[in-house]
């Protein structure tokens, strides 16, 4: 095979999400379609309380619209907001996932439905200003409290937006870091990162944090059993507790002292937790989260102080420590490879090695998650590569790499979404029906995109029956 490949822009990989997309289904969902009989003044009562909304159109640009999620709890005072940036444009997706915790804890949740992968900085601060603009004259927004997450390519809009606009207080950043080529700095926002550790992203974010360990920007870190994937409650629950924790610190609020004491409680336990399994590593990391999130707030930080210090000189910790440090570095050895092999155009070096990293991926142990994560660094991979050569039209080498995407993420839609289009361009009619029906049945739902592809158009494909396949998923 041709040496096609060199250009391709591999640093840039974390930017773009593999993660396979399940749309949102959530059956107490309502449209706000006619905006004008809406007040312009900020008032909750405009929009549902406790009902996630999944289209709202910004008056001074309908083609952009965002998810509202307002808490059934504290409605008559101005509420703090988060905005989530998903990098498949569904708003919904992540207020479906964490409406709960808005109602627990008292935020506003807002989704774009227009921030995506593939959109440069520029459209993304159009998003921003048509969407903050919105917001901010029709809902009762803490406007001293406004703080961005994203996932994957959207936490890079969300750093990028924090560092252009200081309105914003603080990131959560789940699955990847700042902005490609962003030095850890002393930043006027807090920053959160999250990642599963079976997540290629997870080194990426764990370096940035060590990062601002040089720095006087408050930040912390989240790692949770899972892959490339929006967090589970339980973890995003403890991002959102620092932004509490942050206002009390800073005087935004009051200090609640119930909360810091049940913030303490869940904290000891997850500690104690991790000692009973012997996993030194996660109890110093609990530890030290929590002498981040109560520094300057309780002198209860003092017990976590005495747990943390001794680990240090554990046999046990420095034995762990020895051994994560050489995964990390096996892992980016590999990765290496990979990148050298990506060019040989050998698919039964790609045959043999993805199915010896799932059968080795299937091991609960550290060198199982370092597995995960080299699958899931192929699958981003593949994507970024077929991406790029199938918009340059180089179809040969397009469909094989999609074929090594399909392999190394069989349930991932982009991938049978991208093998319906070079099946199209072969005007394989049954083979383009087949793909879009497997992207479809792992969750592909953009019905404009499917209908706009060019490749799509000549060929005679039941959109109907597509469609309706998409609205029984």
């Amino acid at each position: 095979m041709q040496n096609l490949f060199i250009k391709i822009f591999i640093p840039l990989l974390c930017a773009f999400s593999c993660a396979s997309h399940q749309p949102s289904n959530d059956t107490a969902t309502e449209v706000a379609k006619d905006t004008s009989a809406l007040s312009t003044q900020p008032s909750s009562d405009s929009f549902a309380i406790g009902k996630l909304i999944k289209n709202i159109y910004c008056k001074s640009d309908a083609s952009q619209s965002y998810a509202l999620y307002l808490p059934a709890t504290k409605i008559n005072q101005a509420l703090p907001v988060i905005y989530f940036f998903d990098p498949h444009a569904d708003g919904s997706l992540p207020l479906s996932k964490y409406k709960s915790l808005a109602d627990k804890l008292g935020f506003i949740l807002i989704g774009s439905n227009n921030s995506k992968n593939g959109n440069d900085y520029p459209v993304a601060e159009n998003i921003w200003q048509h969407l903050f603009n919105d917001t901010k004259t029709r809902i009762n927004l803490d406007t001293s409290r406004i703080y961005v997450c994203g996932f994957s390519g959207g936490a890079k809009v969300a750093g990028y937006l924090a560092l252009n606009h200081p309105e914003i207080k603080s990131v959560i950043a789940n699955s990847a870091a700042l902005p490609d080529g962003t030095p850890a700095g002393n930043f006027n926002f807090s920053f959160t990162g999250l990642a599963g550790d079976g997540d290629m992203n997870m080194t990426n974010v764990v370096s940035f944090c060590n990062d601002l360990d040089k720095t006087n920007t408050r930040h912390r870190m989240v790692l949770f059993n899972g892959k490339h994937e929006w967090a589970p409650e339980t973890a995003m629950n403890i991002a959102f507790e620092g932004l509490i924790l942050d206002a009390m610190r800073s005087r935004q609020i009051p200090a609640d002292n119930q909360f810091i004491k049940n913030y303490i409680a869940e904290s000891k336990k997850r500690m104690e937790g991790f000692v009973a399994e012997n996993n030194l590593i996660k109890a110093d990391d609990e530890c030290r989260l929590s002498i981040n999130m109560l520094d300057g707030l309780t002198a209860e930080i003092n017990f976590f102080k005495q747990k943390c210090a001794p680990l240090a000189s554990n046999p046990v910790y420095q034995k762990q420590i020895k051994h994560a440090q050489d995964l990390f570095a096996e892992e980016e050895k590999t990765k290496a490879i990979y990148q050298q092999q990506f060019q040989s155009g050998d698919i039964n070096y790609w045959k043999n090695t993805i199915a010896d990293l799932n059968e080795r991926a299937k091991y609960k142990t550290d060198e199982g998650a370092m597995y995960s994560r080299l699958l899931a660094y192929l699958s981003l991979a593949f994507y970024s590569i077929s991406n790029q050569l199938i918009h340059s039209n180089q179809n040969d080498g397009a469909e094989y790499f999609v074929t090594l995407y399909k392999m190394a993420d069989p349930t991932n839609s982009e991938a049978w979404y991208f093998s319906a289009i070079i099946s199209a361009r072969k005007n394989d009619s049954n083979a383009t029906n087949g793909d879009l029906f497997k992207a479809i049945a792992n969750g592909f739902n953009d019905k404009s995109r499917m209908l706009q592809q060019p490749e799509f158009q000549s060929l005679h494909l039941d959109f109907s029956e597509l469609e309706n396949k998409m609205k029984n998923q």
